[in-house]
């Protein structure tokens, strides 16, 4: 079974383009839960543009009546992140090397070149008990590095395999995610993967094993516009097998 864990940034963006709490964030998590769904996701950017830090404090205070699922927050370690980290305590944490204005992730971690960086940061999330993922391109040698600094899991950056779904391309590309996971497995490390992961392309991807958590947000509220959100819900937890 794979974890589906759906990112509610892009309802956020919604609710803050009103200036009220319309959608909110918390009635659309309800219903996700309601749905089956065990992991929420967020993504706070310093700019506040969709999620902001108090959602990922009331998000926390709502997850504590439901332990089965698993909150996990995103961003770039910076000392403020990293202050709301500590204090919100989530399941998980997943570093991104995103720039304070960048518009969406688009690259995975250089681990070499943020070696100091990452193993003072892994080191603060492993000692308060957060599970830490490290967000990575496909590839192998960047698994060794992320081995070496003790990292519990890495998040598999799929933009690469989605863009080339449908096309030639596409067997090539999953036998780089799949080198990659298998390097990750090897190391002791547990896989997650998102970033334009739908409906159509999720199942061929998941025939790469031990994928424990797939963190989707824009593609599935869009195609809750076209199809509803309980019906998404319902094909994205059979596609997983939750």
């Amino acid at each position: 079974m794979t974890v589906l864990s759906v990112n509610v940034n892009k309802i956020a963006l919604l609710r803050n383009s009103r200036g009220r709490d319309y959608p909110s964030v918390l009635d659309f998590i309800d219903q996700l839960r309601r749905l089956g769904v065990h992991g929420i996701t967020v993504h706070p950017r310093p700019d506040e543009r969709h999620v902001r830090r108090r959602d990922v404090y009331e998000i926390r205070d709502y997850l504590r009546d439901y332990p089965d699922i698993e909150f996990n927050i995103e961003g770039y370690p910076s000392p403020e992140f990293m202050t709301m980290m500590l204090e919100v305590r989530p399941a998980q944490c997943t570093l991104v090397p995103d720039k304070p204005g960048q518009l969406t992730s688009d690259h995975g971690w250089d681990v070499q070149a943020e070696s100091t960086l990452l193993a003072k940061i892994l080191g603060q999330l492993r000692d308060a008990g957060i599970r830490s993922s490290l967000f990575l391109d496909p590839d192998p040698a960047r698994v060794a590095e992320a081995a070496a600094l003790q990292v519990d899991r890495i998040e598999l950056y799929t933009e690469d395999y989605a863009r080339a779904f449908g096309t030639t391309g596409h067997a090539a590309q999953l036998d780089r995610y799949r080198e990659t996971a298998a390097a990750a497995t090897t190391a002791g490390i547990g896989l997650n993967a998102g970033h334009d992961l739908n409906l159509d392309n999720l199942a061929a991807f998941l025939a790469i094993p031990n994928i424990l958590e797939v963190s989707i947000g824009h593609a599935l509220v869009v195609e809750s516009l076209q199809w509803g959100l309980p019906t998404v819900i319902e094909r994205y937890l059979a596609i997983t097998g939750a």
